[in-house]
């Protein structure tokens, strides 16, 4: 029995495995296992013992062919940064596609045009979810949905603006009698101005910045990388880079662009941060001179006798420093 999807992100020779395990793109390994275990339970031969040989052979595919590989692919943190990472990037090819992309459902329509596109995706991909598996039959159909309202999150979060993406107008007022009610005395207080458009390159580092709180270096170094393409004298851009390399151990490319934004911005505070923790790291004083133990002191510190400072990288940058490994 072959199993074909051809809508979402299938259509593009790709395998969307979060519309397979109905989690959303960014789903962390808890969640990703949980709905997994669901799945595989449905689907697993005791749970089809009373149904007809055609769902059994449907339910063992579905296992097989999809929830298997799908939870093998997303349920290790290497391999689903880097699944995570060729996500993005798809996302922003999809963008510059957008003219050739066909919407099948209402729901990823809504979601095109949905100002506040993270509630409606994670809602209505939950519902959907929620009886993916129920009718097999069904799943297909489903994993397809999910899939569409993927590749319209990953556009929209990539900068795609969809037309009809504007606020609904305002609604008529209410009728009385058949007579159109009298105005209201105007209120002239100014309207507050329009909010600043995002430049793309602080998108890319807002979502850079998304995915370093969740310890997702790979597909946060990326959307930097690109955001320096953009804006390669962006100080702050410099300093997130330089602390991505720093949490992957590459101290010297993390000194590079730590060096870059002080050159930029002497007074960044996130670069001067980097630049203290790699002397930590590699033992030396501010200035590149090694650290001496003092024959008397009784420590390797140098500090005559006080403890050395352990906040430096702990609390700063925003927690990058020092937070634990998911």
């Amino acid at each position: 029995m072959s199993i074909k999807i051809e809508r979402g992100l299938f259509k593009y020779d790709f395998t969307d495995y979060h519309a397979v395990l109905g989690v959303s793109v960014d789903a962390d390994a808890k969640e990703i296992r949980k709905c997994y275990l669901k799945i595989a339970r449905r689907l697993h031969p005791d749970s089809m013992k009373t149904a007809s040989d055609t769902e059994k052979v449907l339910a063992s595919e579905l296992l097989s062919k999809l929830a298997n590989p799908a939870y093998e692919k997303l349920s290790q943190d290497r391999t689903r940064a880097d699944y995570s990472a060729v996500l993005s990037q798809m996302g922003k090819r999809l963008v510059q596609e957008s003219a050739s992309i066909e919407f099948h459902s209402d729901l990823a329509r809504q979601l095109a045009a949905a100002p506040n596109v993270e509630h409606v995706y994670k809602t209505e991909l939950a519902k959907i979810a929620e009886t993916q598996y129920e009718s097999l039959d069904q799943v297909v159909q489903k994993i397809s949905q999910i899939s569409e309202l993927n590749l319209v999150y990953l556009m929209r979060t990539a900068g795609k603006k969809f037309a009809g993406a504007s606020a609904p107008p305002p609604p008529a007022a209410k009728i009385n009698n058949g007579a159109s009610a009298a105005p209201k005395a105007i209120n002239k207080t100014p309207a507050p101005p329009a909010p600043k458009e995002e430049s793309a390159g602080s998108q890319y580092i807002r979502r850079a910045q998304e995915l370093m709180a969740k310890n997702q270096f790979a597909p946060a170094r990326v959307e930097l990388q690109d955001a320096l393409k953009l804006e390669p004298n962006n100080s702050r851009c410099h300093s997130l880079i330089g602390v991505v390399y720093l949490k992957q151990n590459l101290t010297t490319s993390a000194k590079v662009h730590f060096d870059r934004a002080l050159q930029l911005d002497p007074k960044d505070e996130m670069a001067l941060e980097g630049k203290r923790k790699i002397e930590q790291i590699l033992g030396q004083k501010p200035g590149g001179s090694k650290v001496t133990s003092s024959p008397n002191s009784g420590n390797s510190s140098g500090t005559g006798g006080k403890q050395p400072n352990k906040s430096a990288g702990s609390g700063g940058l925003f927690g990058f420093f020092g937070g634990k490994k998911k």
